[in-house]
């Protein structure tokens, strides 16, 4: 993305000219407090949100109103709450929505399916209502349901907020195995770093820092001046 300017419909400026480059197959962290614009910057990814100034391009494609399902079809973005993106009966019905609406039908919407839920340990839950399982394995479907759609890119909003320790572990497992471009919405500093080798800080609507996980996390003053804390008693690495 370049010079990426946002503002709310209320008048907010949430982004003031952002400049973003990720290269393919990297895993970006990307880390700032409360109202920074995270969010309303990775919803700019695969057009939920339309730049006001500036342009967004994925794998050379211009986000905008002709290339949408295309680039929904190359990012996938997984909520911070599952329940906002699981809303079927079964899982198996869930995780086939995104590609039966792209136009993928019979057996290879049985693989996509069966392969997306393998890849996150859940293929045993497959005819289950995702009402009916736990928060942390109704986030590995709803990761699923992104993966069914063969994504070049995985973003993925606070992906450890309210998991257990168990569960913010398996899930770190699964995401290290992936073979796409992972960019991270996270408050979560010890996530980033196991992780993501780079992160960004968004502080004020624009990237207030930009380098190697490790060095950003050893920066105290740097943190304290974008309201970002390592956990009691973790060492800065």
């Amino acid at each position: 993305m370049s010079r990426l300017a946002y503002a709310y419909p209320d008048g907010t400026q949430a982004l003031f000219g952002v400049d973003l480059r990720v290269e393919r197959g990297e895993r970006v962290a990307l880390l700032g407090p409360n109202g920074a614009g995270k969010t309303t910057l990775v919803m700019h990814l695969n057009g939920i949100l339309t730049a006001g100034h500036g342009t967004v391009a994925v794998a050379g494609l211009p986000v905008g109103k002709g290339s949408l399902m295309e680039i929904r079809r190359r990012v996938g973005l997984v909520f911070q709450d599952p329940d906002d993106q699981l809303f079927m009966p079964t899982v198996r019905e869930d995780v086939a929505f995104g590609p039966a609406n792209m136009g993928v039908a019979g057996e290879e919407l049985r693989r996509r399916v069966e392969d997306a839920l393998e890849r996150v340990g859940m293929l045993e839950t497959i005819d289950r209502p995702p009402h009916h399982l736990s928060f942390g394995q109704r986030r590995r479907v709803a990761v699923a349901t992104v993966l069914a759609m063969e994504p070049e890119i995985l973003v993925l909003d606070e992906p450890s907020s309210n998991l257990d320790p168990a569960s913010r572990r398996e899930l770190a497992e699964i995401l290290r195995g992936l073979d796409v471009t992972v960019l991270m919405v996270t408050h979560d500093l010890p996530y980033a770093l196991e992780l993501c080798e780079r992160s960004l800080i968004l502080s004020g609507g624009v990237i207030a820092a930009d380098g190697p996980t490790r060095e950003i996390l050893a920066d105290a003053s740097l943190l304290a001046a974008h309201r970002l804390e390592l956990p009691y008693g973790f060492a800065a690495p």
